[in-house]
């Protein structure tokens, strides 16, 4: 039998002048990791841009 996943996505906006805060994105990291949920991929789209972070763990 296959596995199922569940899928989340996380939205992590920049700061003001653009970039990302390092332990912002940790605590995301951290606190998805605990709950279960490994990170499978980060799309950003540009430099004032959010990223989305892609999470799955089976269902």
């Amino acid at each position: 039998m296959s596995k199922r996943w569940q899928y989340l996505t996380v939205e992590v906006k920049p700061k003001t002048w653009g970039g990302f805060d390092p332990k912002q994105v940790q605590e995301h990291l951290s606190r998805q990791g605990a709950l279960g949920w490994e990170l499978v991929q980060a799309i950003n789209s540009g430099y004032m841009h959010p990223t989305l972070l892609i999470f799955k763990k089976e269902a």
